[in-house]
């Protein structure tokens, strides 16, 4: 780590720096210099001194900083002469600039100021173009101007030459006053300055800008600083809206100003090209009833003081988002802030120490806790003469002719004044205590409350015409006044001697720093035992401050190169208190006054923690986004996850995406509190996924990011995950009333439900259902309210959930994991054309699809160029030709066509002239999730009964079919033992495509010719049932997939329609007829209160949007079972979804007793059982 100063200024304008490498205190050598402020960067520090003057003092380093003049001689022939200096009129000057342009005779160049000195004298430089010359450095051309080159030729009539001379700049390690700008304007007096941008981030290593106030309001910007001008060379005003009076830049391109009515502004555009910006924006500050006082700024961080002294922390500030999201409260109590290298954040704390913010990285920019800045104290190593030998030797310089005031100083909240609880300021110097800290002694137990609190407080007046408020409310002490026992004694009051002028000083601030070093006289100090300082008296002889060490007013550690590792001794928190605790002096001494005076009157000490600060974590990463407008594109960007904790533990995330368009900075951010999904999603690059919010879902215009590898895409979307669950306060595994949902690219999702999402009035949106992923590659997933999951994989291997269901993981617990796999197919498909000279071949008209493509016939898919879903992905055969599609194959597995596209048949006919067959492909995953395996059979389709969550059951029926269509019940399945124990075959004559059973063991089934069937007799004792009812389908409609709820059943044939049985009662179960609800619908899902959610085709309205969308029927009731709308969802790539696990019922209100009797005869019903016979309702 390389050695770099920590610089900083006391109230007496006096400037010291602190080496990352010492230990003490090091003051600078100019004694009489004072500064207000100083402002520092990489080897260099600026200062503002009482005579409004800028400084500079440069880091000392082995590399020399050296400046080059340069002239050129300009000479022309004739023919009596030769070439001699007599120009014609029209031409340059003899001595010039390389233009010829402006005249530069050698007499006129002068050193710019005290701090540079010549190396040598004129010379000639012997070089042309960089090579060595033989003509004295002359360079000859036909006229000016034109090329140069060392060589005369014939036509040669003008000539000149370069001369040189070099000037160093000797003031390295010394302040350094920057000269006026001559002839130009220079600014009015500077009140505060700031160096930055030397981290542009377009470019990194550049010399700072340097940014100045003045006593007006104006922004002055200094142009020309270079490495070899270190100075700069002048100063270029900056327009603002309104009167400034502070600013800060930081190391990159941010730029803020603190205007004098307490608002801030945001300079924009900043870059290499405009250093000075192009607009302001203004920002408002954290609270309106109280006024900003003070900015700071870093690369990507923004920190804040109010008059109140509160410390306050801008969220999501970046170079492409200058102006940031938010403001957060930050524990401490400071008077002055500055953030310096690494995003580090300094401060002057309100008992005038220093200190230092821990725990400050790039993922948790707002550190965790103030520690004080330990370091030892002493006097220079050159003696400091008094006052008045100084006034004898000479005059002062003319930085020290005015005053250190800032406004920081000068517009305190009057709430803070000298009688808010003085004692514990003087109690407690520092935050945590440190090893070789000063810490002064309390006050005796005995003292009395009232005598304490008469204890001037550190403050330093606002006024210029102060000495008369200084002085006028100190009354004298009595003169009996005992010291306290064992105590220091009271300061030597002196009154000021009349025939002797006082020296010269800084009295507002001498006299608030003796304010600050004023203890308590002892108990007998009555009200009035202020002490009245006389000014001669303020300063001691060798230096007023080196004693304890100085009240600081400014610190910069712009130049200071320390981080939250950095191994400083003057850094090294220890004692009882941590880091994390973020206590300003007030608060640590009220709480040892507190635990103090408890323990004297023996009484138990409070168990009440410490107030912990706010805290800021930052997550920054690099993304992929597709920009899903024109032009579409993917576009490399910036993201970073930001994370809010509050003091009492609730948080709040932003996720931002930063990106560049057309060389403008852009960003996008989304509140992890309106993120409703984080789905894996299938593009044409591998490892993306999708953040939906809302908004995002009605719009169908998900964010979708993609990662560089699966690893980054899994830590990414664990992370989001993880953010979101805590943001909704959502922990442990799913409950037994989640819903459950699967995508197309085989990733279960949850939601957890609530009350509202099945309510009839006010009820939740689909939109706003918040989704999360459970680890796990599925096909679809089938869920009971009894904390009972089962799944079926791609490859039709049967899982069953072993999670604990609704259980909050305790430390150190973790989620049974066990290996999964699965198997899926890929396929492709090879396309062909018949002509009357060849008959089919690969050739197709310029208007047909790709010969190799896939099943849309849009995209060009062959079986080289065709991967894998995913790395995770391997293959596990080779390609071969698939037999097994809907509408038959021949015996080459080929399909025919009238033309692309149509409906494909398996046999040729003579208006034929397209043909295709699919090829497929395995590939296999492997991964880890909370399943268990269910052998042996595999499995087409399961169906578990659904029941309301207060129903006790031994055993739960669970239907499934297998691959080949057989039908299956399985035996002994409980909570216990939820893959229960052995498969009872069902006897059937056709094979099944669909299975359910609904509430009262009521099982449909569907064949695979569309035929419909009830199975009769079920139940507890007979699980197996007796005999299969046929039921007769929709007219010239084949079904496909039914879902059997508690009174209800719903089925979805081919053409993607929703059918509704009508009739069902205990007495006929299998219903009267069929009524076509709706259309667009793939899959359907009836739960335990007859609540109907489908997997929609499409989206009306968004015809690119990817089929699958999640969709909630409406408008259900008793007197309406068919339900009247969809709202509709997330989606784009949902596969299915299971609500049969959901009995969450809002809770009704009681119906008033009605007064006289029923108006309807009809008698009342009994109550029925759950899961008894079906009732109509």
């Amino acid at each position: 780590m390389p050695i770099t100063p920590l610089w900083a200024v006391d109230v007496y304008g006096r400037v010291y720096s602190l080496s990352t490498a010492g230990q003490r205190w090091e003051r600078a050598d100019d004694l009489l210099l004072e500064l207000k402020r100083v402002t520092a960067g990489r080897g260099r520090c600026w200062g503002v001194g009482c005579d409004h003057h800028v400084y500079l003092n440069i880091i000392p380093s082995e590399t020399p900083i050296r400046y080059r003049e340069e002239t050129y001689e300009n000479q022309r022939w004739n023919p009596v002469d030769g070439f001699t200096d007599a120009l014609l009129p029209t031409d340059r000057w003899p001595w010039s600039d390389v233009t010829g342009m402006n005249p530069q005779p050698l007499h006129s160049f002068q050193l710019p100021a005290r701090s540079w000195e010549w190396e040598g004298d004129w010379y000639v430089d012997q070089s042309c173009g960089g090579e060595p010359s033989q003509t004295g450095g002359w360079e000859y051309a036909v006229d000016f101007p034109a090329n140069f080159s060392p060589d005369k030729k014939w036509n040669s009539c003008v000539r000149r030459r370069r001369w040189i001379r070099y000037r160093r700049y000797i003031a390295q390690g010394t302040w350094a006053k920057i000269p006026l700008d001559n002839p130009r304007k220079p600014p009015l007096p500077l009140c505060d300055i700031s160096c930055g941008g030397w981290e542009m981030s377009d470019q990194s290593g550049r010399y700072p800008y340097l940014w100045g106030v003045t006593q007006q309001g104006q922004v002055w910007f200094r142009e020309g600083i270079h490495p070899r001008v270190p100075e700069g060379t002048s100063w270029e005003e900056v327009d603002v809206p309104k009167e400034v009076a502070q600013l800060s830049a930081g190391p990159g391109d941010l730029l803020w100003a603190l205007l004098w009515d307490g608002h801030l502004l945001v300079r924009t555009g900043l870059s290499l090209d405009s250093p000075t910006g192009t607009s302001w924006v203004e920002v408002e500050a954290p609270a309106k009833e109280v006024e900003a006082l003070h900015v700071a700024v870093g690369v990507s961080v923004v920190w804040l003081l109010t008059k109140d002294f509160k410390v306050w922390f801008r969220r999501g500030v970046n170079s492409h988002n200058p102006c940031g999201s938010g403001w957060i409260s930050i524990g401490g109590e400071m008077m002055m802030v500055d953030v310096g290298l690494n995003d580090q954040v300094w401060a002057v704390g309100e008992d005038r120490g220093l200190y230092f913010r821990m725990g400050v990285t790039a993922s948790e920019p707002s550190g965790s806790g103030w520690i004080p800045v330990s370091a030892q104290w002493g006097n220079n190593k050159v003696v400091s003469p008094p006052r008045d030998e100084r006034e004898r030797s000479g005059p002062l310089t003319e930085a020290s002719q005015g005053s250190v005031l800032s406004r920081t100083d000068s517009e305190s909240d009057p709430q803070h004044s000298a009688h808010d609880t003085p004692v514990l300021e003087a109690a407690a110097s520092s935050v945590v205590p440190l090893e070789g800290s000063r810490t002064p002694t309390p006050p005796a137990e005995d003292a009395p409350l009232a005598s304490q609190q008469e204890a001037p407080k550190a403050f330093i007046p606002a006024s210029d015409s102060f000495i008369n408020s200084l002085v006028s409310d100190r009354d004298k002490p009595p003169a009996d006044a005992p010291p306290e026992e064992g105590g220091a004694a009271p300061p030597a009051l002196t009154a000021a001697p009349a025939a002797r002028d006082a020296p010269w000083m800084n009295v507002d601030l001498e006299g608030a720093e003796a304010a600050r070093g004023a203890q308590p006289a002892g108990p007998s100090a009555g009200a009035g035992a202020a002490a009245t300082y006389a000014l001669g008296s303020l300063e001691p002889p060798h230096g007023a401050g080196e004693e304890d060490g100085p009240a600081w007013a400014w610190v910069s550690g712009g130049g200071c190169d320390v981080d939250a590792d950095s191994p400083i001794g003057w850094l090294s928190p220890t004692g009882p208190l941590t880091s994390s605790l973020s206590l300003t002096p007030v608060q640590s001494a009220a709480w040892s006054e507190q635990r103090r005076q408890e323990r004297g009157r023996g009484e138990e000490t409070s168990k009440k923690p410490l107030e912990r600060s706010n805290s800021v974590w930052v997550r920054k990463g690099s993304l992929r986004w597709w920009r899903d407008w024109k032009p579409q594109r993917w576009v490399d960007v910036g993201v970073a996850l930001e994370q809010s904790t509050k003091a009492d533990g609730s948080k709040d995330c932003i996720f931002f995406v930063y990106y560049t368009q057309y060389d403008e900075k852009k960003y996008l951010h989304v509140f992890i509190n309106d993120v409703t999904a984080l789905v894996p999603v299938l593009r044409d690059v591998n490892h993306a996924f999708a953040v939906y919010t809302a908004q995002s879902t009605r719009q169908r215009w998900p964010l979708v990011l993609a990662a560089q590898t699966e690893t980054d895409m899994s830590d990414w979307l664990s992370l989001l995950s993880d953010c979101c669950c805590q943001c909704r306060g959502i922990a442990g595994s799913p409950s037994t009333q989640a819903l459950w949902s699967t995508t197309s690219k085989g990733d279960v999702m949850v939601h957890e439900p609530s009350f509202s999402l099945e309510a009839s009035a006010n009820t939740l949106a689909c939109d706003l259902m918040f989704w999360r992923q459970v680890p796990g590659h599925l096909r679809c997933v089938e869920s009971n309210s009894l904390g009972l999951v089962w799944g079926v994989g791609w490859d039709g291997t049967a899982w069953v959930y072993s999670g604990r269901f609704g259980k909050q993981l305790l430390a150190g617990d973790e989620e049974p994991m066990h290996p999964q796999t699965d198997v899926r197919c890929v396929h492709v498909y090879e396309n062909q054309r018949w002509n009357p000279m060849t008959g089919y071949t690969d050739k197709g008209l310029p208007t047909d699809r790709p010969m190799w493509s896939d099943e849309s016939g849009l995209k060009e898919c062959t079986k080289g160029s065709t991967q894998p879903p995913s790395p995770l992905w391997c293959w596990v055969s080779e390609w071969a030709v698939d037999y097994n599609v809907p509408g038959g194959t021949d015996k080459e597995g080929w399909q025919y066509a009238a033309d692309f596209p149509v409906t494909f048949h398996g046999h040729k006919t003579m208006k034929d002239f397209v043909r295709r067959r699919r090829w497929t492909r395995k590939c296999k995953i492997t991964l880890r999730g909370p399943w268990q395996q269910v052998p042996p059979i595999p499995l087409s389709d399961v169906s578990l009964m659904p029941c309301l969550a207060q129903s006790r059951m031994e055993h739960i029926p669970v239907w499934a079919l297998s691959d080949k269509g057989e039908v299956l019940c399985r035996l002994g399945v409980s909570p216990e033992h939820p893959a229960g124990s052995s498969w009872l075959h069902v006897g059937t004559d056709q094979p099944f495509k669909s299975i359910s059973i609904g509430g009262a063991s009521q099982v449909w089934a569907i064949a695979k010719d569309g035929a419909v069937f009830y199975r009769g007799s079920v139940s507890p004792q007979n699980p197996a049932g007796e005999c299969w009812y046929h039921i007769p389908s929709p007219p010239r409609q084949t079904l496909r997939q039914l879902s059997v709820g508690r009174t209800s059943v719903f089925a979805v044939d081919e053409n993607s329609n929703l059918w509704y049985r009508q009739g069902l009662t205990p007495s006929y179960p299998q219903g009267s007829a069929w009524e076509l609800i709706s259309n667009n619908v793939t899959k359907v899902s009836v739960g335990p209160l007859d609540q109907v959610w489908i997997i929609a085709d499409g989206v009306p309205g968004f015809p690119a949007e990817t089929p699958g969308a999640v969709c909630h029927r409406l408008g259900l009731g008793p007197m309406q079972p068919k339900g009247q709308y969809w709202d509709y969802g997330i989606g784009g790539g949902w596969e299915h979804i299971s609500v049969r696990g959901n009995s969450s019922e809002a809770p009704r209100a009681p119906h008033p007793a009605t007064a006289g009797p029923p108006r309807s005869p009809a008698p009342l019903r009994p109550l029925t059982q759950p899961n008894g016979n079906a009732v109509s309702v």
